[in-house]
Order: C-alpha cells, then sequence, then structure tokens
C-alpha cells in the first residue's frame, strides 16, 4: 500500500510539472504600437490565455493530488502495526 501511495505521489507531481511547463512554453506574439490590432489578434490573445488558464488548472489539481497522497501516506506510515 506504501508503496502504492508513494508511486501516486511521484507520478502525479511529475503530471503537475509537465503541465505547468506545458503552460510557460506557450508565448503570445508582441503587437508592435505601430501595428492595427484586428480579430486575429484578439483571438490569438483569448485562445492563448484560455489554454494557459486551462493547463495551470490542471497542474494545480495534480499538484493538490499529489500533496494529499503525500498526506495519506504519512498518515498510513503513522498508524500502529
Amino acid at each position: 500500500m506504501i508503496l502504492a501511495l508513494d508511486t501516486a505521489s511521484m507520478l502525479t507531481a511529475l503530471v503537475a510539472s509537465w503541465l505547468w511547463y506545458s503552460a510557460s512554453r506557450a508565448s503570445v506574439r508582441r503587437i508592435s504600437s505601430k501595428e492595427d490590432i484586428d480579430y486575429h489578434d484578439f483571438n490569438r490573445l483569448i485562445v492563448s490565455f484560455n489554454r494557459n488558464q486551462l493547463l495551470n488548472s490542471r497542474a494545480a489539481l495534480a499538484s493538490a493530488l499529489s500533496a494529499l497522497l503525500i498526506a495519506v501516506r504519512f498518515a498510513v506510515g503513522m498508524l500502529p502495526g
């Protein structure tokens, strides 16, 4: 049981780090002050923000799950027997 909790904790921590890395890799093209902003630019910005928000929320969830699994593992380790 402890080995399963340790493995699950490590895997969820790896998933969280991969998701945050994926969110940080996506860059938005800079827009010059001399450039006219059209609906394509707004669409690109909105899609990028939404993708980053989705990846960040998934990473936060995976990180919270990892912390919960580690807490359960320590609780199981403290049980007598």
